[in-house]
């Protein structure tokens, strides 16, 4: 069962670390390709060892046969991450665009751009990507040695949004924020249901009061008679019920859940 949450914190995929934005597409990638968390936990497992063994290295000039080997594992899992991720972001782009267009009257315009640590394009062919990331090892090897740790990696990547080509992170508003994740959202949905045939579950967890009537109705009409979709609020006031067909609303009341 696929599950789609939209909650208050997911803003910080946008204004958050970059840590923040590689476990967003983890988990997502993940639950459209299950393989792909076989590889990212292979990599993971990888670059701990690595890790470990860097931090007890002490002459960066010496050769290191046991240090290519983990090199090689590492970068052979690291390129399809690298890969998964890179095709992944231009299938979510070229839903989310108009989606955000909507969402604000055709005057914005969203895009996405995957940062990896170092410069790979997309069609790049996976055997000169392996060559290449080998070779910038080769050129990090002293700075890892001396500090103990990977520095070059899926690990170090980064996902950035642009609004007509501002960064959203550095300049966007705090609406312009909160409305790229939510399209974000929306179109993980949509990319969910074209991967794998259905609709995941949409769960709004106290964001629907926080928008304005305008983007409320929009995200409704996203979801309305066709996405399973639970609703939570402190203040059903702040909810435009008229908009919402056929739902039905249910108040918890000390520890008990009432239909009304």
């Amino acid at each position: 069962m696929n599950v789609v949450l939209f909650a208050p914190e997911d803003l910080d995929i946008v204004k958050g670390s970059p840590g923040v934005r590689r476990r967003f597409l983890d988990m997502e990638i993940g639950q459209i390709y299950p393989a792909y968390l076989y590889d990212l936990s292979q990599y993971q497992r990888i670059l701990q060892q690595r890790n470990n063994y860097l931090k007890r290295l002490d002459d960066p000039a010496a050769a290191d046969p046991l240090l290519d080997a983990w090199n090689e594992q590492f970068v052979r899992y690291g390129i399809k991450i690298i890969k998964k991720r890179q095709s992944f972001i231009n299938k979510l782009q070229s839903r989310v665009a108009p989606i955000h267009a909507r969402l604000t009257g055709q005057s914005e315009k969203l895009c996405l751009q995957y940062r990896p640590s170092f410069v790979c394009e997309p069609s790049e062919d996976e055997t000169v990507l392996f060559e290449r990331y080998m070779v910038k090892l080769s050129q990090v090897k002293e700075q890892e040695i001396r500090r103990g740790m990977s520095l070059v990696g899926p690990h170090r990547d980064d996902l950035l949004f642009y609004i007509n080509d501002m960064d959203v992170q550095s300049f966007g508003s705090q609406g312009q924020q909160r409305t790229t994740a939510l399209s974000v959202k929306l179109a993980e949905i949509e990319l969910i249901h074209e991967e794998i045939g259905d609709y995941p579950i949409l769960l709004l967890d106290d964001v629907l009061s926080e928008l304005d009537h305008s983007r409320q109705t929009q995200l409704i009409e996203a979801f309305q008679d066709k996405i399973q979709t639970f609703i939570t609020t402190t203040a059903i006031e702040q909810i435009r019920l008229d908009r919402l067909h056929s739902a039905s609303t249910f108040h918890i009341r000390a520890g008990s859940v009432v239909n009304e």
